[in-house]
């Protein structure tokens, strides 16, 4: 597609943060619309909405609706672009900016990438949405009262586990609370993998990143920070006060796991091996499930979370979040914004939306009004279940300096799998990194 719109470029490129954070910011000071006339009542002047999402697992289930959403509004064109799963999202909306080709709504993590976008957002406080969402999902992307950010949905995760295999086994997962649980249960598995046709128990994705030094290392930070994202945000260093446990967990789950686990992305973990019968367990959230669903419909209805614990201190609880938020576009015209906004109202307050939103992306909705009894997938029923019976901790890593949670401590904890450093040396550097960060 023909740049949509370009525009002078200030303020200087950041680096990626969060998870699959976004990775620039900036001041856009020309505004056009690539020749288009903004006016949403006339089919030859029809207002385009250019998104850019990161979340691959309901990419076909957003463009279906809206395709929907077009045919009941005559005069608004909606284009979708998802990059995700593998892919850098931040460096991909870098780009996006720094030819011109601005999104009108894209995603932004927590307070980290508030701070540093705060100039390419607009307040959406005065939206339907914005009044319809959950206590506490909107803290993550505010600012000075500002309401910067709309979640996405709500999202669990800890060791999806197979329960077919688990039951074969003589596994009761009901009971798996401590990490000694978990470990017990590998060891199970591991005994009886050839019976049970399994190369492993667990397959450990640790070429992602994300997947051990955001999430991972979450479930070990919560408690230092007190479940809350602006703990860790605002927070000078780090200290790893429960790393002995992060070292059991992440040494459990590297040696039951197929090897080399540095070399196991996210597509051999979930779509090779998980969905297939071929491990037991791994660690994902409820996001997940529309791909095991696709290539495995069997298994897709019988499949769970387990905890992700620090024994003594959170046991039987998984962290739960916002794992990112719909950010509207200021440079666009007054009509593009409008028809943004009024976008993402339909997708999260009107009865088709919310019907949507429920049963064909099988969300966990962030917003009120929704008919819970419908949530259709048994990872998300897991997810909603722990939540709201509060056996939840938060998601800190959405606080972590930008960059730190991947670049750093999920490059450490390669090393430490690979043998290339001690726990203590990849720890310490993890540290000192922080610190240097928060200078």
């Amino acid at each position: 597609m023909i740049n949509k719109r370009m525009k002078k470029w200030g303020t200087g490129f950041l680096t990626a943060g969060l998870l699959l954070t976004l990775a620039a910011c900036g001041n856009a000071a020309e505004q056009g619309d690539g020749g288009k006339t903004p006016d949403s009542g006339s089919e030859a002047g029809a207002v385009e909405i250019d998104i850019f999402q990161f979340k691959v697992e309901f990419k076909d289930q957003f463009e279906a609706l809206a395709k929907k959403y077009e045919e009941a509004n005559e005069g608004v064109k909606i284009n979708i672009e998802t990059v995700g799963g593998g892919s850098d999202y931040g460096a991909a909306l870098k780009s996006k900016f720094s030819s011109g080709n601005e999104p009108d709504i894209y995603n932004i993590g927590g307070p980290e990438d508030v701070n540093m976008w705060q100039e390419n957002l607009i307040d959406l406080s005065d939206t339907k949405a914005a009044g319809e969402a959950l206590e506490g999902t909107l803290t993550g992307a505010t600012k000075d009262g500002k309401v910067l950010g709309l979640p996405y949905n709500i999202e669990g995760y800890g060791v999806i586990y197979n329960k077919e295999i688990f039951e074969k086994a003589g596994i009761d997962a009901t009971a798996i609370k401590t990490l000694t649980d978990l470990e017990n249960a590998a060891k199970t598995l591991d005994s009886k993998k050839e019976e049970l046709g399994l190369e492993a128990p667990f397959a450990l994705a640790a070429k992602e990143l994300w997947i051990t030094g955001l999430h991972s290392g979450n479930a070990f930070l919560n408690a230092e920070f007190d479940n809350d994202v602006m703990k860790a945000f605002e927070s000078k260093t780090v200290e790893f006060k429960y790393s002995d446990q992060f070292k059991k967990y992440i040494d459990i789950s590297n040696e039951y796991s197929v090897q080399p686990t540095n070399s196991l992305d996210y597509s051999q973990q979930i779509e090779q091996l998980f969905s297939n019968g071929k491990v037991a367990m791994t660690q994902q959230g409820n996001w997940v499930y529309p791909t095991i669903a696709d290539i495995n419909p069997e298994l897709a209805e019988n499949i769970g979370i387990l905890p992700i614990p620090i024994d003594g201190v959170t046991e039987g609880t998984i962290p739960v979040g916002v794992p990112m938020y719909w950010g509207v576009n200021p440079n666009g015209s007054e009509e593009e914004i409008q028809a943004s906004k009024d976008f993402l109202d339909y997708l999260y307050t009107s009865e088709e939306g919310k019907q949507i939103v429920l049963e064909e992306f099988k969300f966990v909705p962030a917003y009120k009004g929704y008919d819970t009894d419908k949530i259709s997938d048994p990872l998300s029923k897991d997810v909603y279940t722990y939540y709201t019976e509060g056996k939840t901790t938060g998601w800190v890593f959405m606080g972590y300096p930008a960059g730190w949670g991947e670049q750093t401590l999920g490059a450490e904890i390669q090393k430490y799998v690979a043998k290339d450093a001690t726990w203590e040396e990849a720890m310490q550097s993890a540290k000192d990194k922080w610190a240097e960060e928060r200078k």
